[in-house]
């Protein structure tokens, strides 16, 4: 970078105020603006894609403060003393991944997440859809990472038991010329994407998928794209995990860390201090925070905001794969503009859309994002209708400047490997990811000793509506909770809702069961299973129904007993 011809730049655009300087080992830039979108502005402005040598932002907006992070409430000594081979900080669904990898190694692993269940940030709230890499430009981390990752996808979504679909992707075209250059771009596409490239004319098109609206003519299909539920993978790596000797810590937040001679001596939370041999960061949108506290800041986040709508399970019949139309995408070049996209449970998804944001934990949704998108993708899809959303979802993106993933050792800090800046396409990486920290890892340890008891196998939560009749009626007979339905919209059984509470990473409150089988995720959004749900959990955890949380603490359903009868069904 000409540090000159860059600061030039800035003082054209910012007046004067804000500056460049190299530190060594990344590109910090200081000094005022008037608004958080400049902050970003300037980031970009200076950042190349892909560099190694990242910017560190360090913008103010005088009069206005970045959101504090929220804690958990809960406070005691659990933790206190523990000195694990290995902690990994961040229960998404990459730190899930590379905890579940680790215990491929005989070590002790601990993974910790401030919230009360894993995958409530990224891994909850994005489209599930693996990526077949098409849109990333070829010689990026993330490229290597979502190839490597959705190759895995077959045989780690079998040894976890989780459901995927290989639907593959449209990329639909309004214009019949372009049929010549995509026939010439196929060779690109089988050498740089996932899976093979076919092109498809309109009349195939359209008997592959009805649904595509009349405007396109011709369109790429990609046969490696997928879809996978991704909070349902993440607490699939995170069970495994557990199963295979890792240690879970919900509720536990970093507070600050002991560096000492360039080492990590001890890790400070809200349930005592941890004295930990090697950290991982894979705190996603936090990945900075942590990295600040290790003394090994060389990079920055800057959090970016998208949106998506859920519609009901009767749209599905409208789609069979994923698709989007060309010329109807964001012109942002950081954002892959969205596309309607069928779920593997039968729902259907539109969105996101993107926007930058100081809060990393501003999931609000607004009405101007649901309608932007569904007018953008309603020229794919002309039977989108916004009577068919059941709801809808923000989440965060945690993006770097160089809009890269950062997957390596500590360039200041020894005993740290990073997995930052893991944007989409992460989840579809997140296989690939979990190998490669799992390298770093047993390179600083120095040994690599395999776990003999190892078990790659785990199985999910059996699902009665997926039996053959005969399979149901013996399962009833064997287990009558299996015949008890609790969820009319998704046919969930009460024989679910309770295995959901006894898996090796339990959970106790409404949305973490809705997370694990799907009651409260149909039409209804749990108007009427909701009850239910809340007394088997009382009775399940033998707490009061007034203690029944729908997530977060503070998050109780009810409270009080009409009349003094603790009835309320």
């Amino acid at each position: 970078m000409n540090i000159k011809k860059v600061q030039k730049r800035l003082d054209i655009r910012f007046g004067g105020n804000v500056h460049i300087a190299d530190t060594g080992y990344s590109f910090r830039l200081t000094g005022t603006v008037d608004t958080w979108n400049q902050v970003v502005e300037a980031g970009l402005m200076c950042a190349k894609s892909g560099s190694k040598k990242h910017i560190v932002n360090d913008i103010t907006v005088p009069g206005l403060e970045k959101p504090c992070v929220i804690q958990p409430k809960i406070s005691d000594a659990a933790l206190e003393g523990r000195r694990p081979d290995v902690l990994v900080i961040g229960g998404g669904v990459v730190g899930c991944a590379i905890a579940r990898e680790l215990t491929k190694e005989k070590m002790e692993i601990l993974l910790i997440d401030k919230e009360y269940d894993v995958a409530l940030h990224a891994s909850s709230r994005n489209d599930g859809m693996v990526h077949p890499g098409i849109d990333i430009r070829p010689g990026l981390l993330k490229k290597k990472m979502n190839n490597l990752g959705n190759a895995l996808y077959d045989k780690v979504c079998k040894e976890l038991d989780v459901p995927f679909v290989r639907s593959g992707q449209f990329l639909c075209f309004k214009k019949i010329s372009y049929l010549p250059l995509l026939i010439l771009t196929i060779p690109y596409w089988n050498l740089t994407a996932a899976g093979k490239a076919h092109v498809i004319t309109g009349k195939t098109l359209r008997r592959l998928e009805p649904g595509i609206s009349p405007e396109a003519k011709c369109a790429l299909y990609f046969d490696g794209a997928g879809t996978v539920c991704p909070y349902g993978l993440t607490i699939a790596f995170a069970e495994n995990a557990v199963d295979n000797g890792a240690e879970i810590a919900l509720n536990t937040a970093v507070s600050k860390m002991e560096v000492k001679d360039g080492r990590i001596k001890s890790v400070s939370t809200n349930r005592g201090t941890i004295y930990p041999k090697i950290v991982v960061n894979a705190a996603g949108v936090f990945a900075e925070d942590i990295a600040q506290m290790a003394g090994d800041r060389f990079f920055s986040i800057h959090p970016r905001k998208g949106t998506n709508a859920i519609l009901d399970k009767k749209a599905r019949r409208h789609i069979k794969t994923i698709y989007t139309l060309m010329g109807t995408q964001s012109k942002s070049g950081h954002t892959k503009g969205g596309g309607i996209v069928g779920t593997v449970d039968g729902n259907v998804l539109v969105g996101p859309d993107a926007a930058e944001t100081i809060e990393k934990e501003d999931f609000a949704t607004h009405k101007e994002s649901i309608e932007s998108t569904f007018e953008k993708h309603s020229h794919a899809g002309q039977w989108l209708t916004t009577g068919d959303i059941i709801t809808y979802f923000t989440g965060i993106r945690a993006a770097t400047y160089e809009e890269d993933f950062i997957i390596e050792k500590g360039r200041l800090t020894d005993n740290i490997v990073h997995a930052a800046g893991i944007q989409s396409p992460g989840l579809t990486a997140a296989p690939a990811i979990g190998l490669q920290v799992e390298s770093l890892v047993t390179e600083l340890l120095g040994e690599k000793n395999k776990n003999p008891k190892f078990n790659p196998i785990r199985k999910a939560i059996i699902r009665p509506k997926e039996l053959t009749d005969e399979e149901r009626a013996n399962l009833i007979k064997e287990n009558p909770d299996y015949g008890q339905i609790v969820c009319r919209c998704e046919e969930v059984s009460k024989g679910e809702v309770l295995d959901a509470m006894r898996r090796s990473l339990p959970c106790d409150t409404v949305d973490g069961i809705k997370r694990r089988v799907r009651p409260g995720m149909g039409r209804c959004q749990g108007s009427f299973c909701g009850q239910q749900v809340i007394r088997l959990i009382a009775e399940e955890k033998q707490i009061p129904l007034m203690q029944v949380r729908k997530g977060y603490p503070g998050s109780e359903i009810l409270f009080g007993e009409k009349g003094g009868s603790r009835e309320f069904l």
